[in-house]
């Protein structure tokens, strides 16, 4: 009878220590680490990569590379039909050709108006010699008035020629060096174009992927590829905005790509975008990858956790031993009773208590 009551007691001394009937079950603060994360996904991407666009319209006359090509920066890679802007830049380089030759010391237009200035000056020089003669004999009485007036006159008209000659030649010569410079203004122009029809790489890399075949019409700024660095990637995430306040640049990431399942890669942020994403709520955010990836892949999904706050010993406790934001049941004396805590760090389950109790405090944990 005395062994059967001491185990009644013992049995319900530990029940009293592992339930609390109703209210939930006894336990005591795990001291572990713990992790607080802001979750995330997003792709890979090249470092580098960049759209290959057409600058002019016409039809796709060679497709120099393919999907999974590696090239050198300055590589071509399109070439669209540039009949019409070779047929343009032949008459620019005509009109300049022409302008440089109007424009020049030897110009023709000019040679002659040149002429007629020297010779309008030679005689201004000849009557205007004459008139000082004159006006000297008409001083020393001798000649007349009507002959001085005769000499003044030529010598006006002379002079005014010149000067007529002179600005006609200066206006031409003007009118000639700015036709020059618009010439080799639309030569340059033309030669621009010219370009244009033959797409080069900006990159050392890897064509991922692209778009038009050859004999394809090609669109002004159609995209006809998308390259990038082949070797060197990186991570896009798509933050909700409600979570990228907590975001920092400099933070470790922990990353799952959906094809490699077996590998955990690790990143840092080094960017957050100021632009929220209306459609999708959400923040752009860039981040390095630590490690290489095992294929050359750009557009891969994945999975992200960027590490916000994180501690090697805390004392933790279920968020289900919570009561409101800030109070847990502890039992006391074999009493329940409420008391305030101060919480840290926080995950989806747990939540890292700083003050309030200790790892040995005995909690009520909600079922």
């Amino acid at each position: 009878m005395k062994v059967l009551i001491l185990l009644t007691a013992v049995f319900l001394a530990s029940a009293a220590l592992t339930s609390c009937g109703n209210g939930g079950d006894l336990s005591t603060p795990d001291v572990k680490p713990i992790v607080e994360a802001v979750y995330a996904s997003g792709f890979v991407v090249s470092h580098g990569e960049y759209e290959i666009t057409a600058q002019a319209e016409g039809y796709l006359v060679e497709k120099l590379v393919d999907d999974g090509d590696r090239v050198k920066k300055g590589d071509p890679l399109f070439v669209i039909d540039a009949d019409q802007t070779t047929a343009r830049f032949r008459i620019a380089q005509e009109k300049y050709t022409m302008a440089r030759k109007n424009a020049g010391d030897n110009s023709p237009v000019l040679q002659e108006l040149k002429a007629a200035t020297e010779t309008a000056r030679t005689k201004m020089a000849f009557d205007s010699a004459n008139f000082v003669r004159y006006t000297n004999l008409l001083k020393g009485n001798a000649t007349s008035q009507a002959e001085y007036d005769r000499m003044k006159l030529a010598y006006e008209n002379s002079r005014n020629e010149y000067q007529l000659q002179k600005s006609r030649y200066d206006k031409n010569r003007d009118a000639l060096e700015l036709e020059l410079q618009n010439a080799r203004n639309q030569l340059a122009i033309s030669r621009d174009e010219q370009g244009m029809h033959t797409l080069r790489s900006q990159v050392d890399g890897m064509i991922f992927k692209t778009t038009k075949e050859q004999g394809e019409l090609v669109r002004r700024y159609e995209v006809l590829a998308i390259a990038g660095q082949r070797d060197s990637y990186y991570i896009e995430l798509n933050v909700d905005e409600l979570d990228v306040q907590r975001v920092k640049p400099g933070q470790d990431v922990l990353v799952t790509i959906d094809a490699y399942p077996k590998n955990l890669f690790h990143g840092t942020v080094t960017k957050i975008y100021p632009m929220i994403d209306k459609r999708q709520q959400s923040v752009k955010v860039n981040v390095d990858l630590k490690e290489q990836l095992p294929g050359w892949y750009s557009g891969l999904s994945l999975e992200a956790n960027i590490i916000v706050r994180q501690k090697e010993k805390a004392i933790v406790v279920p968020k289900t031993a919570l009561v409101g934001p800030d109070s847990i049941m502890i039992v006391r004396d074999g009493e329940r009773k409420r008391t305030r805590v101060e919480t840290g760090i926080e995950n989806l389950d747990e939540v890292e208590i700083v003050g309030g109790l200790d790892s040995l405090t005995q909690i009520v944990v909600k079922h």
